[in-house]
């Protein structure tokens, strides 16, 4: 086994390309394990856990690239080195652009660049000088970056009202603008939809059911999950709902939302009913997804349609359900949907009895790409349930899109079929359209093969774990 730790200072990348450098790291055959990422002290610490060797980091920054690699011999590092420089490189681009290396401030960007959106993706510490710039130069702003202070969301969104901008985010991963996806986004028509979500895979959940009934999205402007907290007020919220009321292409608005704040949830339904045009409110807790949608296609005269890639499973092994969840909405809704039949539901690995995991929560994704890049983490945790005979229905969400793993049921089939060859029952959610690039349904029939059942609707999938968990006990 060999180990190297490499600084390479002054060498800045942004989270986005270094997850996805990450990613093409672990990927090569004879890696064990890998880090890519700037220099901060949390990532420093995060390597000295992973048993690294931490003297040639003596004197590394933020703004230092940090790469750490162990592997099974010298070539393999060789190999790392040229796939790391591969996936780093800026180069020319298909359509005759230039993949070039962004502008060094949002200032100077926006002197060369007409676009009236600014979309940062930078460690969170320093989003919000970075956001201040951007809301001072008249833009509105996306902001990916997540771990960013509460008090700094106020004041960025407090700004954003003043000057008429909106400030989505921070930890805002999806959006939509004019049909234009942004972060984690499905590949959706344009159509009379507009969404307003403080919740990523809420958004995408409810595009991709959209989809499948032909009824497309013309804009989903994602506030971040603190927006409908108390602290900050739903002021993202409100600006984006009056924006969408006064755009002529939109005839019907969603909004969609972790649990919110009892006090903010009615100021936003107030907001909904001053509108111009029916709200579809869709609140975790409260109702579901799927039910949501169906109020939407109702509105507009249309059938939803859920697909789905049934198993035969009802012999599975008996036990609690393990859910293995990428997407902290699809979490929250698929607890909503199974805890009136199964009881308390555990949030944490350490909670006895059944337990649904959000593995894209920051606790899991310090120093390591989200879970719908880097399936590393669930994979191991899939394999465990495998083995845990107390374990009898794992329940899972895959979720695809632009920016999500390329090929997530090719990676994940030996262990989905290691886990039904010891008698488990896999449930999966598969959150995506046709137009994906991941070829959503080739996905859907790859992870049937390995014996897994798989549902387009999150509330459908949660509802069948439930099924097959209390099927011994519907006599």
């Amino acid at each position: 086994m060999v180990s190297r730790v490499e600084i390479h200072p002054g060498q800045y990348h942004d989270s986005v390309r270094l997850m996805q450098a990450s990613k093409a790291l672990q990927d090569v055959p004879g890696v064990t394990d890998a880090l890519v990422a700037m220099a901060t002290e949390l990532n420093l610490s995060l390597l000295a856990d992973m048993g690294f060797d931490m003297e040639a980091t003596a004197g590394a920054g933020p703004n230092d690239l940090l790469l750490a690699v162990k592997a099974d011999d010298e070539d393999v590092i060789a190999t790392a080195h040229r796939v790391l420089e591969e996936a780093l490189t800026y180069r020319a681009a298909p359509d005759g652009g230039l993949d070039a290396p962004p502008p060094r401030t949002v200032g100077t960007a926006a002197d060369v660049n007409s676009a009236n959106i600014v979309l940062l993706s930078v460690p969170g510490e320093h989003a919000f000088v970075e956001a201040m710039e951007a809301l001072d130069t008249g833009r509105h702003v996306m902001i990916f970056s997540d771990n960013v202070p509460i008090e700094q969301e106020i004041t960025l969104k407090k700004k954003g009202v003043d000057k008429g901008l909106l400030v989505m985010g921070p930890d805002c991963g999806t959006a939509i603008v004019n049909g234009l996806g942004l972060g984690f986004a499905n590949a959706v028509q344009p159509g009379p939809v507009g969404i307003v979500g403080a919740s990523g895979t809420g958004i995408q959940q409810v595009c991709s059911l959209l989809d499948d009934a032909e009824v497309g999205v013309r804009h989903a402007l994602g506030t971040g999950s603190h927006d409908l907290s108390e602290a900050v007020g739903a002021m993202a919220t409100l600006q984006a709902l009056d924006a969408l009321d006064e755009d002529p292409s939109v005839n019907v608005i969603a909004v969609i939302s972790k649990p919110p704040a009892a006090p903010v949830a009615a100021r936003v339904r107030a907001a909904a009913a001053e509108c111009s045009k029916p709200v579809v409110v869709i609140f975790m807790g409260e109702t579901t997804l799927e039910s949501g949608t169906g109020e939407i296609l109702d509105l507009l005269g249309k059938e939803q349609i859920a697909g789905s890639w049934p198993v035969d499973q009802d012999q599975h092994r008996p036990g609690t359900v393990r859910g293995l969840f990428s997407g902290g909405t699809l979490r929250d809704e698929a607890r909503f949907v199974a805890m009136p039949a199964l009881g308390d539901i555990g949030k944490k690995e350490t909670d006895p009895g059944h337990t649904f995991i959000d593995y894209g929560d920051d606790e899991y994704t310090q120093g390591r790409a989200h879970p719908m890049i880097d399936q590393t983490v669930r994979i191991d945790r899939l394999e465990d349930a495998a083995h845990d005979e107390s374990v009898g229905v794992i329940l899972m969400d895959v979720v695809l899109g632009y920016g999500a793993n390329a090929d997530p049921a090719t990676e994940l089939l030996p262990a989905v079929k290691k886990a039904t060859d010891a008698g488990a029952a896999v449930v999966i959610s598969l959150c995506g359209t046709k137009r994906d690039p991941q070829n959503r349904d080739a996905q859907a029939k790859k992870l049937q093969s390995a014996g897994a059942s798989v549902w387009l609707s999150n509330a459908a999938a949660a509802g069948e774990a439930v099924r097959l968990a209390t099927i011994g006990s519907q006599a």
